[in-house]
């Protein structure tokens, strides 16, 4: 059974960083993509960073320079650095992932079609 659980939120001031963690079961020793995605009160679900099970990566353009997305195989776990956080990343944090051979791009950008979720974490930048 696949199971995705999300870690590492919490509050902070504009400028600072926080580490999110997503640890899996049912894709260690798979071909899989993996991705974060957030989603704002009001506002519509959005693409964050994704990767995948060969190590390549990929940014939404409003995270780039600030997030890194890696994995640790060893620890089944998937993390994503963010740093010089900004209120506008205030969101709930979710992870997803699909089995088979998709790359990043496949994951940054069909979100829709992943069909394994966690449950999210909560990110509030303010000060």
């Amino acid at each position: 059974q696949v199971q995705l659980q999300e870690s590492g939120g919490g509050s902070v001031q504009p400028g600072g960083s926080l580490r999110l963690s997503c640890a899996h079961s049912g894709y260690t020793g798979t071909d899989y993509c993996m991705g974060w995605f957030r989603q704002a009160p009001g506002k519509e679900r959005e693409e964050v960073a994704a990767i995948d099970s060969d190590g390549r990566l990929a940014y939404a353009d409003s995270v780039k320079g600030r997030f890194t997305i890696s994995q640790d195989n060893a620890k089944n776990t998937v993390y994503l650095q963010m740093n010089r956080l900004k209120p506008e990343d205030t969101a709930m944090y979710y992870c997803a992932a699909v089995h088979g051979p998709y790359s990043y791009n496949y994951c940054l950008r069909s979100e829709d079609k992943l069909p394994d979720w966690g449950q999210g974490t909560q990110v509030t930048v303010s000060s």
